[in-house]
């Protein structure tokens, strides 16, 4: 069951199989905002958007990947922010930024399934560059032979490589609008998506290059607060009505390939 009991709620979220319930109830929004024994609380909460931004900058920064995410990215990404927030020790607590750009290896590997992670659904060598100043990045893929190289969990016709290129950047404290902003608002959670073709699922297909770039104006915005993210997953895809392969919702894997 899903709703409400009385004081109890009962829901459900994507990656578990379990109803949760939790109780309602705590202060009102009124008494945590006036009085001063929740200043601590006040101060968590504003820390806490900034986390939430970060974190939300990064998952745009995914350029979409996260559709084939077989559980909820969110609070991992909530978790990685918040950790990054409390190594701050120099900044008043309410007010310490997210700096990304100071953690970046965090992020590097990070896999958007559980079930089936990127390598176990790719199993041939992947191999990239990323140049940072112009933020263009180049991935080869080796030659697949899809009967040993691919596993199709679902058993779909169709698959392509999919590479992003996208960028985060820090979030830090403004004092006039008293809450988080990014660094560079422009940059945070952009992206850039580039694609094979659509292979059939039972092929032999030759090695694979593909250079993802981002536009001039992105690059004259970019500095030290920002992190380029190169993402890469392997998408399944069955015949749409148009009689052209698409992409299947929760069908492939991906991962964070590299951070810098």
């Amino acid at each position: 069951m899903t709703g409400s009991v009385g004081e109890l709620s009962f829901y459900t979220r994507r990656g578990s199989d379990k109803v949760i319930m939790r109780t309602k109830g705590g202060a009102s929004g009124d008494k945590i905002k006036r009085l001063p024994q929740y200043a601590g609380f006040r101060s968590q909460q504003k820390e806490w958007s900034g986390v939430t931004k970060c974190a939300s900058g990064i998952r745009m920064a995914f350029g979409g990947l996260h559709r084939i995410a077989d559980y909820n990215l969110t609070a991992p990404l909530n978790s990685m922010a918040n950790s990054m927030q409390k190594a701050d020790t120099t900044a008043e607590k309410g007010k310490r930024p997210v700096l990304l750009s100071g953690f970046r290896q965090a992020l590097d590997g990070f896999n958007f399934n559980r079930n089936y992670p990127f390598n176990s659904v790719l199993r041939v060598s992947v191999n990239h560059e990323i140049d940072r100043e112009n933020m263009q990045a180049t991935v080869v893929v080796s030659r697949i032979n899809t009967a040993i190289d691919l596993v199709n969990v679902q058993r779909l016709p169709y698959f392509r490589i999919v590479v992003v290129l996208g960028t985060a950047s820090d979030m830090v404290f403004d004092e006039r609008l008293s809450d988080y902003t990014p660094a560079v608002p422009a940059l945070h959670g952009a992206s850039v998506v580039e694609s094979s073709a659509w292979f059939a699922s039972n092929a032999i297909i030759d090695e694979q290059q593909i250079v993802v770039t981002m536009t001039e104006k992105q690059r004259s915005q970019l500095t030290a607060g920002v992190s380029v993210i190169l993402g890469m997953a392997v998408e399944f895809g069955t015949i749409g009505i148009s009689g052209e392969p698409v992409e299947v919702k929760y069908a492939g894997s991906g991962k964070v390939l590299k951070v810098c």
